[in-house]
């Protein structure tokens, strides 16, 4: 088959922007990691989501596409390339645009949980500087509204009194042009959850704990930017996950759970990695859907879906293969 790769490619900063505006984006590396693994099988053409996208669509006519591209800017962004290949008649693995603009609003993905009573943390959205905060009790989590792979959320953004939550909040409304989010922080053990599939086909893959032992002395529990692409990178990998889980049957059977109803509700297609953690009752809370997860094929970098892949028994190259043929079967190709 002719296959389409759809990707936006790390570049330099742009003036005026956040340190981490293109930290969804991928590099040289995992584009070429992602074709080599298609191409194993597969004629493929590379597509950049840029402004000419549309255009090398139509010249290149890909029976399908394998889209792994973020989107360039606004809250519906990751969105973009879907639209535009269901425009085009073509078809693509993932979710489709509305699930991903859904996801991406982690306010409307949380009042979607909360309708179908899967739990999550709860929460408040601040569009104004001058917007009243009724969330009280502290600690309390403050991130962007429309943001992933931990943009926005430093280590500081566990906050602890009045003053600091309105200085965030405050920060977070004019650095990233956007609402703020603000969450009940839950002191439980996190994890994410790798969820491939479709409809009876679901698989959930081994569970990833995140540990936060390992982490420099003094910083928050959480799994802030710095955590992310800072302080644990390829060269210098800090021992913060754990796949599979040292959890036992009863809670892994309810984390498990609580990910496919999260999965079903935001109506997910093919694949997600769906961020979890307990409350102090031990019950799983979904703290987002990410249905465009990251894909670094380096073990010591850490990716979360490809680490669970493995623990499934699956090469890098095996995963990507797994996507795109969920769906192919789901186009009937």
């Amino acid at each position: 088959m002719r296959v389409g790769l759809t990707y936006n490619l790390k570049k330099d900063v742009k003036d005026g922007l956040t340190n981490d505006w293109d930290a969804e984006w991928d590099t040289e590396e995992t584009i070429d990691a992602v074709r080599s693994a298609l191409s194993s099988q597969h004629d493929v053409i590379l597509l950049e989501a840029d402004e000419n996208v549309v255009e090398n669509l139509k010249g290149s006519k890909p029976d399908i596409v394998f889209n792994i591209a973020e989107g360039r800017d606004g809250p519906n962004r990751e969105s973009h390339v879907p639209a535009m290949l269901e425009m085009l008649e073509i078809p693509y693995t993932g979710s489709d645009p509305m699930t991903l603009s859904l996801c991406l609003d982690k306010g409307r993905a949380k009042e979607i949980l909360s309708f179908y009573k899967v739990s999550t943390p709860r929460f408040q959205v601040v569009s104004s500087i001058s917007g009243q905060i009724k969330l009280k009790k502290f600690p309390l989590i403050v991130k962007p509204l429309h943001e992933g792979s931990s943009k926005g959320v430093k280590n500081d953004a566990l906050i602890f009194s009045p003053s600091e939550l309105k200085k965030k909040v405050e920060k977070i409304i004019v650095q990233y042009h956007q609402p703020a989010l603000i969450e009940e922080y839950l002191n439980g053990r996190e994890f994410t959850v790798a969820v491939m599939g479709n409809n009876g086909d679901t698989r959930v893959l081994p569970i990833v704990e995140i540990k936060f032992d390992n982490l420099p002395k003094d910083i928050n529990p959480i799994y802030s930017y710095e955590a992310k692409w800072i302080w644990d990178n390829s060269k210098n990998p800090i021992d913060i996950f754990q796949c599979p889980a040292d959890i036992g049957d009863g809670l892994r059977d309810n984390i498990e759970d609580a990910a496919l109803k999260a999965y079903k509700s935001l109506r997910c297609r093919d694949w997600c990695r769906i961020d979890i953690r307990l409350d102090s009752d031990n019950e799983p809370n979904i703290l987002e859907l990410n249905p465009l997860p990251g894909v670094l094929p380096k073990p010591e970098d850490n990716s979360c879906f490809p680490k669970a892949a493995r623990t499934a028994g699956m090469s890098y190259n095996e995963m990507i293969l797994s996507v795109l043929n969920i769906a192919r079967k789901r186009y009937n190709l």
